[in-house]
């Protein structure tokens, strides 16, 4: 796909974002995430890079939108972002009124095979990426408190090549499920519970068919002959929010509306994608720029969403005609709004190629 035509590439992953949304209105799809969150009711946050390898409901097994991601360029975040902050201050408060913990899976990840594998927005830096997870799990401490009774942080490594996962203790001890696979793991609990002495138990019992997936998965990945994505190749940028259908390895690049200071990612991003084209990974023949915002519900928050995503966009385009003038005229903007019950993408705005 990445040698394709624009068009072709831009129907293709429209198409992809239409499919996303009939599996998750899936009758049994829908059904199996009500028997799933009656069995366990911890709401489950997860912090993530944009890179598509880091599929926690598929490398997990679990039912598609229980995990609640939020993605941005190299897994950066910070809670003093008063948008991000005041979203995840909102989504724990919801949970709380409904008696539900929250488990918050801080992740970063890397290359256990080849270091250029690794996350590009800490420079392939594995030490560096650890580092600033650890440091959002001590934000997190400050807002929710350290005794970890309603909010739990959980740092949490995705080792990209079998996507297994790492969990980090406070004592920064660490867990590996892919150390697990060829073992039998009746003394799993047992294990979480010694190394995560201070996670409520409900917490415990609802993270293990997580790891309990993952090692399933890892034991997959190792029976098939799988090839790994090793050169970026992203001619996509999508800014915003509602990306989650987008788990394809270096299609696009992702920056979520959270830092108050959205010019130095899409700056960084709009270089990413002026390099593949000038090394020949991509075709030079045009790239796509999606903006998209969620609503739940019609009437205002829809009309809300509209207005964002089109912010979103105007400033996007306004920021990469001012730091890449020749990538600028090469851009063709698609604006979108999603349904957030559904994960419907509406795209609304068409525009042409080097305009928005």
């Amino acid at each position: 796909m990445h040698t394709r035509p624009i068009q072709d590439r831009i129907d293709w992953l429209l198409d992809l974002s239409r499919t996303h949304s009939k599996r998750f209105c899936d009758p049994e799809n829908h059904l199996a995430r009500q028997r799933y969150q009656a069995e366990h009711s911890t709401e489950i946050i997860a912090l993530k890079c944009m890179d598509g390898r880091i599929h926690l409901p598929h490398a997990t097994q679990t039912p598609l939108g229980i995990i609640r991601p939020f993605r941005n360029l190299g897994g950066i975040f910070d809670l003093g972002w008063p948008y991000l902050g005041d979203l995840l201050a909102d989504m724990v408060s919801d949970s709380i009124r409904q008696e539900r913990r929250v488990l918050v899976i801080i992740t970063y990840h890397f290359s256990r095979g080849d270091t250029a594998r690794g996350c590009a927005g800490f420079n392939c830096d594995h030490e560096a990426a650890l580092a600033h997870a650890q440091g959002i799990k001590a934000q997190v401490e400050a807002i929710f408190g350290a005794g970890h009774q309603s909010v739990y942080p959980l740092v949490c490594g995705f080792e990209t090549d079998e996507d297994a996962l790492i969990l980090h203790n406070k004592a920064d001890k660490r867990l590996d499920l892919s150390t697990l696979v060829s073992e039998q793991h009746p003394d799993l609990p047992a294990r979480l519970e010694a190394m995560f002495n201070d996670m409520p138990g409900q917490v415990r019992r609802d993270l293990m068919p997580l790891l309990e997936g993952n090692i399933r998965h890892i034991a997959e990945i190792r029976s098939t002959d799988r090839e790994l994505a090793v050169e970026h190749r992203e001619w996509t940028l999508c800014v915003g929010r509602g990306f989650d259908f987008l788990h394809v390895p270096n299609i696009a690049l992702i920056i979520g509306p959270f830092s108050p200071d959205l010019s130095h990612p899409i700056q960084k991003a709009a270089g990413i994608i002026q390099g593949n084209m000038d090394k020949g990974r991509i075709p030079d023949d045009g790239f796509l720029l999606l903006s998209s915002a969620p609503y739940q519900e019609p009437g205002p928050d829809r009309a809300r969403a509209e207005m964002k995503a089109r912010f979103m966009a105007d400033f996007t385009a306004t920021v990469i005609r001012d730091c890449q003038p020749q990538l600028a005229k090469k851009m063709i903007s698609r604006t979108a709004i999603l349904n957030w019950p559904t994960r419907r993408l509406e795209v609304f705005e068409s525009a042409a190629t080097g305009t928005v």
